[in-house]
């Protein structure tokens, strides 16, 4: 964290004040998605990250680069917790917690997951747990992008635009609600599909 700091930090603290006065460079997206997976471990400051992203590489390619860092940073703890075998899980949260949570993530974990996404702290841990009850991977990365996708590009559209940044109540709503429509649909698609 100390080496990327002094190697990127200026330029995003001159982000963050609106003292821009340099470019970013070739990879320098490269370590934002790598500042934003972090969050797993790391109390990361996502919305100001994505905002900021708005601002050095505008909404649309800003928002796609913080598409990327926030999905990696799900899949990391989906991952992570999901390489734990089913003894170690159980041991965690107890047979009757595995059982309960089994059952929560197989009928509401997508839900939870794309509606999560907008919140402090849930989403690192809603992430773990739902690697941890062992989630069906097309349920949870489809959620998790319903949920990252409108976060990323509201908050980079927010970062680009003084227009946006007067209206941050509405960046918060639709970080919320587009979700909702996005799982929505999926979900209908998915039934169709299947059946």
């Amino acid at each position: 964290m100390l080496v990327a700091f002094f190697a990127w930090g200026g330029y995003f603290e001159e982000l963050l004040r609106g003292n821009i006065t340099s470019q970013p460079g070739r990879w320098d997206w490269l370590f934002v998605v790598g500042l934003l997976t972090l969050d797993v471990f790391l109390p990361i400051p996502a919305t100001a990250v994505l905002a900021s992203l708005g601002m050095a590489y505008g909404p649309w390619l800003g928002g796609a680069i913080g598409t990327l860092g926030t999905f990696t940073a799900g899949t990391t703890g989906y991952l992570l917790c999901r390489l734990l075998n089913e003894r170690a899980a159980k041991f965690l949260v107890g047979e009757k917690g595995m059982a309960l949570g089994q059952q929560f993530f197989q009928h509401k974990g997508g839900w939870v997951i794309a509606l999560s996404r907008w919140t402090i702290l849930l989403p690192e841990l809603l992430s773990c747990y739902a690697g941890l009850m062992r989630m069906a991977p097309r349920q949870y990365f489809a959620a998790l992008l319903c949920g990252t996708m409108p976060m990323s590009f509201t908050y980079a559209w927010l970062g680009s635009t003084n227009t946006a940044q007067e209206n941050k109540l509405l960046a918060l709503v639709i970080s919320a609600a587009v979700p909702v429509l996005l799982w929505s649909c999926w979900s209908w698609w998915n039934k169709k599909a299947i059946n």
